[in-house]
């Protein structure tokens, strides 16, 4: 397994999300275009980047100073928890509302309540469950 969001771990993801109908084609169909980093809390910096284009990551790997349209951040032990245990959407909620998962860009609140987005937000979870981390 590749260490959590190093540039071969978040290139698995790419490729896992490409390969996901219900997330590549649902947000295809909206053309979902973003630049998603993530890391955590504690760091200044994202670890990695994820760039999507009409639904699709176009690109995936080591953050370089993009700038982020979605940039999400918690500890190191959540999410591993979630890589492990996978994230629901209740669960994803409570995450949001308690501070484990903190969103340094994007609105939370606002794709949540558009179920063409949220559906595709947490299935893309269940990825990051399907390939594991280190």
């Amino acid at each position: 397994m590749a260490e959590l969001f190093s540039a071969d771990w978040m290139n698995q993801l790419k490729d896992a999300w490409n390969a996901e109908p219900e997330v590549r084609g649902k947000l295809a169909d909206i053309g979902f275009s973003s630049t998603i980093t993530c890391g955590f809390k504690d760091e200044d910096q994202p670890r990695g980047v994820f760039v999507v284009e009409n639904g699709e990551c176009v690109r995936a790997g080591d953050y370089a100073g993009e700038a982020p349209d979605w940039d999400m951040r918690a500890s190191r032990n959540d999410w591993m928890k979630w890589v492990e245990k996978g994230l629901g959407m209740a669960g994803m909620g409570t995450a949001f509302a308690m501070g484990k998962l903190k969103f340094v860009h994007g609105d939370f609140k606002s794709m949540i309540k558009d179920p063409r987005m949220a559906g595709p937000f947490v299935k893309s979870f269940g990825l990051m469950q399907k390939i594991g981390a280190d």
